[in-house]
């Protein structure tokens, strides 16, 4: 569920009523879904010798005003990937979490024509720019996100449970 439409750009006690409950359905499908998909994955793990499950989330850290909404639902979504973690200890099986930063998808290319006519650039130009007001060197790449996940699944970190790793090219600087 992308809530950024419904989100950038406003702050969140600024949105139109009619915003506002689209918003909070958003909100309560993502942050249900996620939950949902975890329960009903932890029971099928039952009796295998390993399995890891990964949830992909971004823009909790650091956020911007426009995205406010989107941070505070996938803070929450984080924080039931860690709760999940802890259940799946018992079970054998290892939940993390992954938050890439700006990855050029179809999706963010879709952003890009719909936000650079809005702000008189082409397309090209909003591309070129998006990285430096970012404070990367680049767009990431689906495949170096998959990568990441790739080295989540065991053997390589069959003993990494519980963890939220930040993918994002340096825009947030931390661990």
């Amino acid at each position: 569920m992308n809530l950024r439409p419904h989100a950038i750009g406003h702050e969140m006690l600024c949105l139109r009523i009619d915003d506002r409950g689209a918003v909070d359905d958003g909100m309560a499908l993502k942050l249900n879904g996620a939950r949902r998909l975890t329960i009903e994955g932890l029971g099928r793990f039952e009796g295998l010798e390993w399995i890891g499950r990964v949830h992909v989330r971004k823009r909790r850290l650091c956020p911007k005003p426009g995205y406010a909404a989107v941070a505070a639902i996938n803070a929450a979504i984080n924080a039931v990937a860690k709760a999940f973690a802890g259940e799946g200890i018992k079970d054998g099986v290892q939940v993390n979490s992954v938050s890439p930063g700006a990855v050029m998808t179809g999706r963010r290319q879709s952003f890009f024509e719909k936000w650079a006519p809005a702000h008189n650039l082409t397309v090209e130009e909003a591309i070129k720019q998006f990285p430096e007001q970012a404070g990367i060197s680049r767009l990431g790449k689906p495949e170096e996100i998959a990568d990441l996940m790739s080295y989540l699944v065991p053997p390589a970190a069959k003993w990494m449970t519980g963890a939220s790793i930040r993918m994002d090219g340096g825009e947030i600087k931390g661990i």
